[in-house]
Formats: C-alpha cells, sequence, structure tokens
C-alpha cells in the first residue's frame, strides 16, 4: 500500500513552487523571481544554479492570476479538436459536470486540427496551473507534455490515444463500429462500397478504415482503390470524393461515411443527384431521424467518453491510479433506413 502510493506521488505529485526551486538551488525566493522572470541583478553562477534546479524540479512559471483553492487552481484544462464540430459539444458538458463535481472549473480551447496549436494550447494551460489536461489530439508525439506529467499535471487522452508517451487514453471502437457498419450494407446485399474518412494521420481515421477492410474482406469482397478516399473534411473535398465513387461505369451502390461532417456532406451529394445510394455513417449528428430516409449510424456516446475521462482524470489527481490505461467503450448500430436500401443494380 505504501509503496502504491509512493508510486502514485512520483507520477502525479504536487506542483513545484518558487520555494522548492529556492530550497534546491540554496537561494532566496526574490533571486528565483528574477531569473523565472528575465530580471537583471543575479551573478552567472547563482543564475545557472537556478535554472539547473528549475529543469530539475520540472518547474513551471504560474501565469494564473486567479488561485480558487490554497495551493491550487482548482481548474482543468481540455484541448478540443473543433469547438464546431457538435461532438464535442456532449463531451465537453460531460466533462464540465465532472469537473464541477468536484468544486473544479473546466477551460477549454481547440486545436483546430493543427499539432502545433493543440501543444501551444496544452502547455499555455499547464503554465496557467491547470490540476489536469483532457486531451483530444491532433498530433502524434506527446512528449512535450512529459515534464508536465512528471511536475503533477494529470493527463487523460479522449477519442485518440496519445503519441510516443504512457498515458491515460479513454476511446470508442471505432475498428469494431466501422466493422459492424459495413457488414450491415452487406448484409442488404451491396458489394461495392465507399468508404469516405477523416485524415489519414488521425487514429480514428485509420481504424475505422481497418474496420471497413475487415468486414469486405470478411465477405470475401475485394476491395478498388477508388472505393477509398481520406482527406480532410472540407465540404468540397468529400463532395469530389462522393461524386467519384458514384460516377463511372461500375459506381458504388453504398456509401460508408468515416464521421458526422463527411455523413451530412455525403446527405447533401446524394439529395442534390437524387440518388438513392445505402448510407450508413460513423456518430450520430442532429435531424438525421427526420431526413427521407432516416439516416443509419454507427453511434459512439460522447458524453460517456468525456465522464469517463474526467473520473479517471480526478482519480489520478487522488492517487487512486498509477498504472496508465487504455479504456476502450462499445459503439451501436442505428438502423433509420438509408442503410437498409437495396442496390439499385
Amino acid at each position: 500500500m505504501a509503496e502504491t502510493a509512493r508510486r502514485a506521488e512520483n507520477r502525479y505529485g504536487n506542483r513545484p513552487t518558487m520555494k522548492d526551486v529556492a530550497a534546491r538551488a540554496g537561494v532566496g525566493l526574490k533571486t528565483v523571481s528574477r531569473v523565472v522572470n528575465g530580471e537583471p541583478g543575479v551573478t552567472p553562477d547563482t543564475e545557472r544554479r537556478v535554472q539547473e534546479a528549475i529543469d530539475a524540479l520540472g518547474f513551471r512559471r504560474n501565469d494564473s492570476a486567479r488561485v480558487l483553492r490554497k495551493g491550487s487552481t482548482a481548474s482543468i484544462g481540455l484541448v478540443l479538436e473543433d469547438l464546431a464540430d457538435p461532438f464535442y459539444g456532449p463531451l465537453s458538458r460531460a466533462v464540465e459536470e465532472v469537473a464541477r463535481a468536484h468544486g473544479a472549473l473546466l477551460i477549454n480551447g481547440s486545436s483546430a486540427e493543427d499539432p502545433d496549436r493543440e501543444q501551444e494550447l496544452a502547455l499555455a494551460l499547464c503554465a496557467r496551473r491547470v490540476d489536469g489536461l483532457v486531451v483530444i489530439p491532433a498530433g502524434d508525439d506527446h512528449r512535450y507534455l512529459e515534464p508536465e506529467i512528471k511536475a503533477g499535471v494529470a493527463t487523460v487522452f479522449v477519442d485518440r490515444p496519445a503519441g510516443r508517451i504512457d498515458a491515460d487514453a479513454v476511446l470508442s471502437d471505432s475498428f469494431g463500429g466501422a466493422r459492424a457498419g459495413v457488414a450491415h450494407l452487406i448484409g442488404h446485399g451491396h458489394r461495392r462500397i465507399g468508404f469516405i474518412g477523416d485524415m489519414p494521420r488521425i487514429h480514428t481515421a485509420v481504424e475505422r478504415l481497418r474496420g471497413y477492410r475487415a468486414a469486405m474482406e470478411d465477405a470475401g469482397i475485394p476491395v478498388e482503390d477508388s472505393w477509398m478516399s481520406l482527406g480532410v473534411t472540407d465540404p468540397e473535398r468529400v463532395r469530389r470524393a462522393a461524386e467519384k465513387m458514384l460516377s463511372g461505369p461500375s459506381p458504388v451502390t453504398a456509401v460508408f461515411a468515416g464521421n458526422n461532417r463527411v455523413t451530412v456532406t455525403v446527405v447533401r451529394v446524394l439529395a442534390e443527384h437524387g440518388r438513392r445510394i445505402a448510407l450508413v455513417g460513423f456518430d450520430d449528428f442532429e435531424l438525421a431521424d427526420l431526413l427521407q430516409p432516416g439516416v443509419t449510424v454507427v453511434a459512439q456516446d460522447a458524453a460517456a467518453l468525456g465522464r469517463t475521462a474526467a473520473e479517471r482524470l480526478f482519480r489520478q489527481l487522488d492517487g487512486s491510479l498509477v498504472t496508465p490505461e487504455r479504456i476502450e467503450l462499445p459503439t451501436r448500430l442505428i438502423t433509420r433506413g438509408s442503410g437498409e436500401l437495396p442496390p439499385a443494380d
């Protein structure tokens, strides 16, 4: 029990303060303040000792002017991919509700799918002394967070795992969900099924493409390269991909859309062309049940993702978790009509 507590303290210990730096370097608090803030009046040797203490302790300057409870800011940061994406609304709300139950505030921001912006935002939140971070990663290298985690910032990744570090991750079963969605189309007689997904560097896009391929392989259906398209979810790119799949001498008879933004664009393309093409989308979206036909989707529970991640974050903070884990939540197929259309030919 004592060993577990020590390990938890090492991983999620208290953030080092200027007082800690001063004690390690053998100088006064004012000297540390001068070094941290780049002020004159410190000898090179003293500055070197203070900087070595800062590096050894993983000290980060506190940029937050507001302290909400003694010794802690009582706040957590949430780094989202895109604040405009409706998928992140219930996820963010769930994180906020858990934070509120623990007496903490939530500060969030969007990376806009830019790894550099993700890093900048995450480190800015750490500089403001958040107690923990919930991150939907845009990048695939999160070693920049290692000093923050060692300094006591609890960290959980959501929707996609961290890259090149060992950290908690709460994910949906993208592979299994896509496999089930494509198998559903195959079960309704389709053999020429297109897949339109997100950028290939994104974990969920890769997993959903893998699920698509697995379902096709299970059914003994060879996949043509022209049936697959990964890239940005910009409507124009998705539109071009869909129109290409729907044209030619042997067009697809069904489409599996890799996320809600792709699905919405494909719905528009099909409506404009007056084509009754079978469609299954990954992620539910507003009004999907009111379209004619309603859109069949593989739904993931965004609120459960956020709630599970936040609860795990606070368990880190109270020292009850030591070993990082990967938690995968199930998806479910919701049939509404579009995925049950038979092939037109």
